[in-house]
């Protein structure tokens, strides 16, 4: 039991919280778990006190180095165009399966704490605006490191556990001001790269850069893609183009940013990124954040479901960015909703999932306040950088 500060309500986790919170699940799907009778886990909803709740924040975090333990990179696979051809999507459908799910799916009070507290440690934290110098690009790594105010992590009862998010995301001008911020943190650079964001750049100007941003400490390459390429649904031409991409990033994790909202519908998404993992992507991510429209749970959906078949027909799992417009705690957790239903808990690590997000991190904290005092507080008391 854990009394708030102030005058708000008091606190109770959920049955079990502190100690399968801190348990290591690693390679079990939750249909595995439950046969096994490991523990029962309901992660959205509910007040049955036989339920448990499982691990959220990833052992990443307490690493001295961002290699310490993170997924090796994919190799790829050879394209397949027949694959690709068969693919069809049914937009209607996509769209009724994620408008119940607000209404289907819910979480409040320890629950929701907990679950904005697992969001935090799945976020990108991001600043990519003309105007980023060292000293804002330095608070947002200091934030990345202690993303919650120390008195709420105490009044919600998380008892010193580490908790930082998973990245800082930079232009390539800033990776080694990020990398001497971070040294030490375990929490990865990313760097966007390919001539971002509309990805114009020569072929060989844009491997440069990758190479570049690596060998200034990058640890993570989110790139761009040619939209021309799916566009005229020229396949082999993307594929050529992300496979080069891959072979610059090296040991680097590559997240290719397909820029959703301007491929024309949502089947070539579904083809596109069904490329993009042929050709070696560690994560498929849905925008650059300044397209006119950006991430949506109806191409989120598309997305997952072709993670998932890549992953049955293949073996290997690709980690999945919604990014651009989550601006809301609200709207994060309706996307870890969607994705525990469609990939399950595995799925639900830094390793395999990011929010890319410049915005979110303020609207959690102010939830999480909310929480603690009973009282909303101005968004300007939570600046990110």
């Amino acid at each position: 039991m854990v009394t708030a500060h102030g005058t708000g309500p008091r606190l109770t986790w959920p049955p079990g919280f502190g100690t399968v919170f801190d348990q290591s699940v690693q390679n079990q799907s939750l249909a595995d778990q439950v046969r096994r009778g490991g523990y029962r886990v309901s992660s959205m909803a509910g007040s049955d006190p036989t339920i448990t709740f499982p691990r959220l924040v990833s052992e990443r975090v307490q690493a001295v180095s961002p290699s310490a333990s993170r997924a090796a990179t994919s190799p790829g696979i050879e394209l397949d165009t027949g694959w690709v051809d068969s693919v069809r999507v049914n937009l209607s459908a996509a769209e009724r399966r994620v408008d119940t799910l607000p209404r289907r799916r819910t979480v409040k009070k320890a629950w929701q704490a907990a679950w904005l507290l697992k969001a935090v440690s799945l976020m990108d934290l991001t600043t990519l605006s003309a105007d980023d110098t060292a000293g804002r690009v330095s608070r947002l790594c200091a934030k990345a490191r202690a993303p919650v105010r120390a008195d709420l992590l105490e009044a919600l009862g998380w008892d010193g556990r580490p908790l930082t998010t998973a990245a800082v995301c930079v232009y390539h001008e800033m990776v080694p001001i990020a990398r001497a911020a971070l040294a030490g943190s375990g929490i990865a650079i990313a760097a966007v790269s390919t001539g971002f964001p509309a990805g114009l750049s020569p072929l060989e100007l844009r491997v440069e850069e990758i190479r570049r941003s690596v060998q200034a400490g990058a640890t993570e390459i989110d790139v761009v893609i040619s939209r021309r390429h799916v566009l005229t649904s020229d396949w082999p031409a993307l594929y050529a183009e992300v496979r080069a991409f891959r072979e610059a990033c090296g040991p680097a994790h590559m997240k290719t940013i397909l820029g959703t909202g301007q491929l024309g519908s949502i089947g070539k998404v579904a083809k596109a990124a069904l490329v993009a993992m042929m050709a070696g992507s560690d994560f498929v991510k849905t925008s650059t954040g300044m397209e006119p429209v950006n991430a949506t749970l109806p191409v989120s959906l598309v997305m997952m479901r072709m993670i998932r078949e890549f992953a049955e027909r293949t073996g290997r799992r690709v980690g999945f960015k919604p990014a651009g417009g989550i601006s809301s705690a609200k709207t994060a957790l309706t996307y870890l909703m969607l994705l525990k239903e469609e990939l399950g808990n595995e799925w639900l690590t830094p390793e395999r999932f990011r929010f890319g997000a410049s915005r979110l991190l303020g609207d959690i904290e102010r939830q999480l306040e909310h929480q603690v005092t009973g009282r909303y507080s101005a968004a300007h008391r939570h600046p990110s950088s």
